[in-house]
């Protein structure tokens, strides 16, 4: 017992996705059962079921969207001197616009 034991957490999102899925149904299983016996109308249960798979088959298809993964070096470089340009831009109008502000005043006065 020298060596501490981890639990190692799923790297793949899916997989605690799913389980907080599955989880949730399981609960709402427990509350639709009773309530399908009382309204002797399997309806609730079986729309939990059939909403816990769809959402499970959603996150592990990706629902048709694509992992384009992080910004290639070139992109990211390219942006960050698009904001540089602006915040240079923008610190520009905004001193331009207070000078012209205390040239108002100064008339006004």
């Amino acid at each position: 017992m020298g060596k501490k034991e981890e639990i190692d957490e799923p790297k793949d999102i899916r997989v605690k996705t799913t389980s907080t899925i599955w989880g949730t149904a399981v609960g709402m299983l427990g509350i639709s059962i009773p309530l399908s016996a009382i309204t002797e109308s399997p309806v609730i249960a079986i729309l939990v079921i059939v909403g816990a798979t769809v959402s499970t088959v959603a996150v592990w298809t990706g629902f048709g969207f694509k992992n384009t993964g992080a910004l290639r070096t070139p992109q990211l470089q390219e942006l960050e001197q698009r904001i540089a340009n602006l915040e240079t831009i923008v610190s520009f109008e905004d001193q331009t616009l207070r000078t012209k502000i205390e040239q108002l005043r100064s008339r006004a006065e």
